[in-house]
């Protein structure tokens, strides 16, 4: 135990010296007592007494005056606390085919409000970064424990044509990289055509996948949470993506969000992108006609409202991560709270005053209290 202000426990000197006083009274009061003849007879007038009964509020409020002084130097003891220490990025798809409506209200709405209770359940020293993206990724929310920030900006989020899974990747890991100096900045890494998304032509997945560098040097306790509805369409593949994450020991789990039934898409007014009139038309009210929409999955009969599990499961395996689905917004609850978190404890120093105080105070109390009712002149 240590204390703020230990020049103040001079204060607890007062409680053996307010014990030295009522000895000193004591002795004072043997040296006048009167002289008696037969000691037997006053013995045998008088009410039979405890001996120690007297002596104890004194006692009790030498103890309180001793807790009292101590809490004025205010006392801190060191206590283990439990610290969060992985920064989760959440990137999330905003794609047009997240107002697919198989999922209540449409899927936008229900991972972000999964999400949302999900940030809200985490310890307050929790840092969260918030990606959004369609066509391209984008930085919403650097990492920070500003958890309303990230609140604020999931209410804000609106959708785009396309979707850039291994973009969001890379920024997700860029996000991480500016807070964690262990991780190298992918920044202008250059990126050959065989490592893009070609128009028309479905993401490859590697036949074999090497196990992750980290598995044998260690992660960091920085993760990736990649929420996605559907496959990649343009930028950089996942797996390429994945491949830059793994070398920067950093771990991707993502998660695959609906159902495998396609459905019609009904965006709100707020979930509307910039392009939503030029793409739907500006009294379409938000829904897309047959329930189809531009600017998602490939040519050739691919569904992309139906997530790419194949190319999620390779970006997993390829991080050292897991891949997760959810069907619906309580198995993405329960999928989010499973996410590994690295939780250390740390050693903290915790004040005590009060706590000391609230207890010299009853002792003190207890003092008074026992003095009324034994008082014989009471």
């Amino acid at each position: 135990m240590s204390f703020a202000w230990p020049y103040a426990l001079l204060a607890v000197l007062l409680a053996p010296a307010l014990l030295a006083a009522y000895l000193w009274s004591l002795r004072r009061r043997r040296r006048y007592a009167v002289r008696h003849p037969d000691l037997a007879l006053v013995r045998a007038a008088l009410p039979a007494r405890s001996r120690w009964r007297p002596h104890l509020p004194v006692a009790l409020l030498v103890l309180g005056v001793g807790l009292l002084g101590l809490a004025v130097a205010r006392p801190q003891a060191s206590v283990e606390v439990p610290i969060q220490r992985s920064t989760i990025i959440l990137a999330l798809d905003v794609s047009r085919s997240m107002c697919a409506t198989d999922v209540a209200p449409n899927r936008l709405s229900a991972a972000r409000t999964a999400v949302q209770e999900f940030v809200e359940t985490q310890p307050r020293d929790t840092r969260f970064g918030l990606v959004a993206f369609s066509g391209s990724a984008a930085l919403v929310v650097p990492p920070t424990t500003d958890s309303a920030a990230v609140l604020t900006s999931l209410d804000g989020l609106s959708t785009g044509r396309g979707t850039a899974i291994g973009s969001a990747i890379l920024t997700s890991v860029d996000a991480i990289a500016a807070i964690n100096s262990q991780v190298q900045p992918i920044g202008e890494v250059p990126l050959g055509p065989d490592t893009m998304q070609q128009p028309g032509v479905p993401a490859p997945v590697p036949s074999s996948i090497d196990p992750p560098p980290g598995a044998t040097g260690g992660f960091v306790s920085d993760i990736v949470v990649l929420l996605t509805d559907g496959a990649n369409t343009r930028g950089v593949l996942p797996v390429a993506a994945a491949k830059l994450a793994a070398e920067r020991r950093v771990r991707v789990y993502p998660i695959g969000f609906g159902t495998t039934n396609p459905t019609q898409m009904v965006c709100t007014a707020e979930q509307l992108g910039g392009d939503a009139f030029g793409e739907f038309g500006p009294r379409s009210g938000g829904q897309v006609p047959g329930g189809q929409a531009p600017g998602g999955g490939f040519g050739g009969g691919r569904n992309f409202l139906v997530v790419d599990e194949p190319t999620l499961k390779a970006v997993a395996a390829t991080t050292g991560g897991a891949y997760h689905q959810a069907s619906d917004a309580a198995q993405l609850g329960e999928v989010l709270r499973g996410i590994p978190r690295e939780v250390v404890l740390q050693r903290e120093d915790l004040e005590v005053t009060a706590y000391l105080a609230i207890l010299a105070a009853l002792v003190v109390a207890g003092a008074l209290v026992l003095s009324v009712r034994w008082n014989p002149l009471a």
